[in-house]
């Protein structure tokens, strides 16, 4: 039987609608939530080293890999992307640990 790992979100963010984006977010939280997916950071301090800076940064964990990307491809959670899409700009990419 092969062995179930965790798997993360890493959202890097830079917010150009305050009050859209809070509708993302108050929205994402559920469908995150009903998936597993509990957040380890979201937006906390940040020193950014590499790469283009996004001040708002999330690092979310799931039960699996399969969680992370059904959570994504749900209809809660696309629907707090359309959102997303007209308060940010963001890159997001679900990693399985190792």
């Amino acid at each position: 039987m092969a062995e179930t790992r965790q798997a993360y979100w890493i959202a890097h963010v830079r917010v150009t609608d305050d009050k859209a984006y809070a509708d993302y977010k108050a929205k994402a939280r559920g469908a995150i939530a009903a998936h597993g997916g509990t957040f380890l950071t979201r937006g906390g301090r940040y020193q950014q080293m590499e790469g283009p800076e996004r001040a708002w940064n999330t690092l979310a964990v799931f039960p699996s890999f399969e969680a992370a990307v059904t959570c994504y491809n749900s209809p809660a959670y696309q629907a707090a992307v359309a959102i997303a899409r007209t308060a940010c700009e963001r890159e997001l990419v679900i990693v399985e640990a190792n």
